[in-house]
């Protein structure tokens, strides 16, 4: 990797000293995702600052200090600048002129240029398109609609496809199925004529995803493939290893994470998804700038999980070990399962007779109120093998009445 050239911005000097202990990181977005990183850095010594604009948010309630107020207001991001030696964002849609700014008086890890490519479909394909030389893997086939009169020229072979907008977009949010001229019309139309990406439909064999880490030393690691399924849009399931993925997908997939995050000349943590056709053949997906849910099974899986790996990244201190010690299936957990059926009467889950169960590890984010579709935590099963830890994610949804 070391010969690429033309990257999208230089690395940070890695003779730059590394943070120690006691000094304050910083995190913009107070989701699930920062309340997770907040423990990492926490048991490693480290005083955690979240800005998020709501007061009652999963980070929030753990951090050492909470900036009230909008990603973009200056005052905050100048006085989080002032108190954190480094910065990172958990969430992709923090603007990256907030990054930016940030990185004025403190060390931002991923640098605002790289959240950027991930926030807009077209130029993150257009990236990977430039990376394909080297990783060997292409997104989907793919234009852009940014106006009515775009529909009219659409190539007849994109089609069906999915609609999708170029920013903002996320677990099945602002994207639509469209197999006809008129449906992509109709769908454009109901996006209130945002730019979107129309994408050609593959015949899908299964997904995966490849979480990856950077150092600012330029050293990278990559962790096990995981193999997902989603529900409606939302992810649903991830097993590592992957039960369909064989060595050959794996390494592939594993090569073109590397070459992506060494173009990037990204730091942090970065999870990036794959399409496996039923031809064998891969097709890179989208990126995501921050750990991944995916990426949860390595809390209890691995020796280093992503979201320590995300400490060591922005400190600057030397990557963990990426070994799975164990096989591992995470399932999430959305507010659906604390009402029965069509009732909006809320009931706690059983969570006793989960934490009964030998291989269950139970993660829930702290959200005050449960809703339909919302994340609320996960479950990873870890077994001695995949087998078992299947047998105990089929147990943990016949009780939480979950179709498994």
């Amino acid at each position: 990797m070391s010969g690429m050239k033309h990257k999208l911005h230089e690395s940070i000097d890695p003779i730059v000293p590394a943070t120690t202990p006691a000094t304050w990181l910083g995190v913009m977005g107070g989701g699930q995702l920062g309340r997770m990183f907040t423990h990492e850095a926490q048991a490693m010594g480290y005083k955690v600052a979240v800005l998020e604009p709501e007061q009652d948010c999963p980070t929030g309630h753990v951090a050492d200090r909470h900036f009230l107020a909008d990603y973009s207001d200056e005052v905050a991001l100048n006085e989080m600048a002032s108190l954190c030696a480094a910065v990172t964002t958990e969430f992709e849609n923090v603007a990256a002129e907030s990054l930016a700014t940030l990185a004025q008086n403190s060390f931002v890890a991923p640098a605002a240029a790289c959240v950027s490519v991930a926030q807009d479909r077209m130029v993150e394909k257009r990236f990977f398109t430039a990376c394909a030389k080297e990783s060997t893997v292409l997104p989907a086939p793919h234009q852009l609609i940014a106006s009515a009169a775009d529909i009219d020229n659409l190539p007849a072979d994109l089609l069906p496809g999915i609609l999708k907008t170029v920013r903002l977009g996320y677990d099945g949010k602002g994207q639509v199925r469209v197999r006809t001229l008129d449906e992509v019309r109709a769908a454009f139309a109901g996006m209130n004529g945002v730019a979107c990406v129309l994408e050609k439909m593959l015949p899908l064999a299964y997904e995966v995803s490849v979480l990856v880490a950077r150092g600012a030393d330029g050293k990278a690691v990559v962790y096990p493939i995981a193999e997902n399924v989603h529900r409606d849009g939302i992810l649903f399931t991830t097993t590592v290893p992957g039960p369909n993925v064989c060595d050959e997908t794996a390494k592939r997939a594993q090569h073109a994470a590397l070459v992506i995050i060494e173009q990037l000349a990204y730091v942090g943590v970065l999870c990036i998804e794959f399409f496996v056709l039923q031809d064998g053949s891969l097709v890179v997906n989208e990126m995501a700038p921050r750990p991944h849910n995916s990426g949860h099974y390595t809390m209890d899986a691995c020796v280093t999980s992503q979201f320590a790996q995300q400490v060591r990244a922005m400190a600057r201190m030397p990557l963990g070990d990426v070994r799975q010690h164990s096989p591992a299936v995470m399932l999430n957990i959305l507010g659906d399962i604390w009402f029965d059926g069509a009732s909006e009467q809320v009931r706690e889950p059983a969570w006793d007779r989960i934490l009964a169960l030998p291989a269950a590890h139970l993660h829930l984010y702290g959200k005050a109120q449960a809703r339909r579709a919302r994340k609320m935590g996960h479950i990873t099963f870890i077994a001695p093998t995949l087998a078992e830890a299947q047998q105990q994610l089929a147990a943990a949804c016949d009780i939480l009445g979950i179709a498994a």
